[in-house]
């Protein structure tokens, strides 16, 4: 290879480097990684991990809910998604069946799902509050405005 063409990769590199620092997504996903492993220790005795319990969460105060909808309330990938609820469904903590429109299949929590999620909040409610407490009410409202905010950016992009 030219040295040009080596001395433009270098300075790529360089810059590469700085990358990490400086990138919102590696902070918010490190960020998101951290505060699942600090949910998902404090409702590890109810079985269920953070991301069960929200999306048992989102699918109660949602009602029947299309895979579609729920997909987007939770920005959650279909497959990933569908890869998640069959788990929740094998446990009959959900029911899934077709929808209104035969292409479309429906989501409904079941009554172990309604008890699952009744045993797991008394944990949740616990670390929502050591979170708040420790991050202090105004920076927690801060937060998750800012949260909104990046959310509403990236949906429009």
């Amino acid at each position: 290879m030219a040295k040009k063409g080596r001395d433009a990769i270098e300075q790529h590199m360089d810059k590469l480097a700085e990358a990490a620092p400086a990138c919102a997504c590696f902070h918010v996903r490190k960020a998101a990684r951290a505060l699942t492993q600090l949910y998902d220790d404090v409702l590890r005795p109810s079985g269920l991990r953070v991301t069960q319990f929200s999306v048992l969460a989102v699918t109660r105060r949602l009602g029947p809910v299309t895979v579609t909808r729920l997909a987007e309330e939770t920005v959650t990938d279909r497959t990933t998604l569908t890869r998640n609820l069959k788990i929740l469904a094998q446990q009959k903590l959900i029911r899934i069946t077709p929808g209104h429109d035969r292409r479309e299949r429906e989501v409904t929590l079941t009554d172990r799902g309604r008890a699952a999620l009744a045993q797991a909040y008394p944990f949740w409610k616990k670390i929502q509050a050591q979170v708040t407490q420790r991050l202090g009410p105004d920076r927690y409202r801060r937060l998750l405005s800012d949260l909104k905010a990046t959310l509403a950016l990236a949906r429009t992009s």
